[in-house]
């Protein structure tokens, strides 16, 4: 016990805004699930604040392995389970104190060039979280041009995205687009040079297709309704995002589940107003500069976080949440 209470060693991965979500949340007590395990900064962080227990979730086996030389110090403290976020309430079995989810691709994924997520190192075009079902490189293989453009432009709010379409089409035919690196030179020959400061053009392609592959979208909403069935009256969801498309989703779920969307027109007839399952702070808390100093990758972040009330979960309306047309509102 002794081993597992003890400050968390560094993790080859920095967790983004772990302090702001425990500062948030404090005290940490109880049950918290984990719900983008990755390299378990978030997990060890929540242990070493107070939590009783913690269940790690993750789809991406590679995050298992690599705990398999530390998990064990935590003893039955620590619970790892292979699986999706979007399942989080049959992952756990039981209530739950706290749910931290950190959106998006892992630093991990990122840094492993035969996953290819980077357009920093050429590598297979995968992407792939579970390492299951097709890849980006099948997407870009098989798609439609216009159904390749809706995916650039909506998960990647990529303005060139029928260029870029066009430019895939006409690629593949000549030879097929099986790396990151074609795909980068494909990119940068449609879309002009960034200047100092800016990013990378193929930033949005990646972004998109990543998300595509991922079902990002859908798991990320099937997971809150998991999270708010899961979570105890005052229990808390910390949700860390890194664009504004995901910031967006999370502030109109914490609205329209706090009661306090608006919007609602005097002329209409009165309805039946629901009790709030959520009591969420107003504003998205921001990483300090002196963790983006530390940790590049935060100065994207936004962390929103929620109290869960004990009112009864229920289904949440996807028509208000702002997705990206792509995803199926129902």
């Amino acid at each position: 016990m002794a081993a597992a209470a003890r400050a968390p060693a560094d993790p080859p991965h920095i967790p983004v805004m772990l302090d702001a979500i425990l500062e948030a949340c404090a005290p940490i007590r109880g049950v918290w699930l984990d719900g983008t395990f990755g390299a378990g900064g978030y997990a060890r962080g929540l242990l070493a604040a107070g939590a009783d227990r913690v269940i790690g979730v993750d789809r991406d086996p590679l995050a298992f392995r690599l705990a398999d030389d530390w998990a064990a110090e935590y003893g039955d403290r620590l619970r790892l389970v292979e699986g999706t976020f979007s399942d989080l309430d049959d992952h756990a079995g039981e209530p739950l104190d706290g749910v931290v989810l950190d959106l998006g691709v892992s630093s991990m994924q990122i840094d492993t060039p035969e996953r290819g997520f980077s357009f920093m190192s050429d590598g297979p075009l995968d992407m792939r979280m579970s390492q299951e079902g097709p890849s980006a490189a099948d997407i870009v293989a098989s798609a439609r041009e216009e159904d390749l453009a809706d995916i650039l432009y909506h998960y990647g709010e990529e303005r060139a995205s029928r260029a870029i379409a066009r430019a895939i089409v006409k690629a593949r035919q000549d030879a097929p687009i099986a790396t990151t690196g074609a795909l980068v030179r494909v990119v940068e020959a449609v879309l002009p040079r960034p200047k100092p400061g800016q990013s990378h053009p193929a930033t949005r392609t990646f972004q998109a297709l990543r998300i595509a592959v991922n079902d990002e979208f859908g798991q990320l909403v099937d997971g809150l309704e998991a999270a708010e069935r899961a979570l105890v009256a005052g229990g808390w969801l910390a949700v860390v995002s890194f664009h504004s498309l995901e910031d967006r989703v999370m502030k109109r779920f914490f609205q329209e589940r706090a009661g306090t969307a608006g919007g609602v027109s005097r002329h209409l007839p009165e309805t039946e107003v629901e009790a709030p399952r959520f009591e969420a702070r107003n504003k998205a808390i921001a990483p300090t500069s002196a963790e983006t100093a530390r940790n590049p990758r935060a100065r994207s972040a936004k962390l929103r976080v929620g109290r869960r009330t004990d009112a009864p979960a229920g289904r949440v309306d996807r028509r208000k949440l702002g997705l990206p047309k792509l995803v199926r509102a129902a």
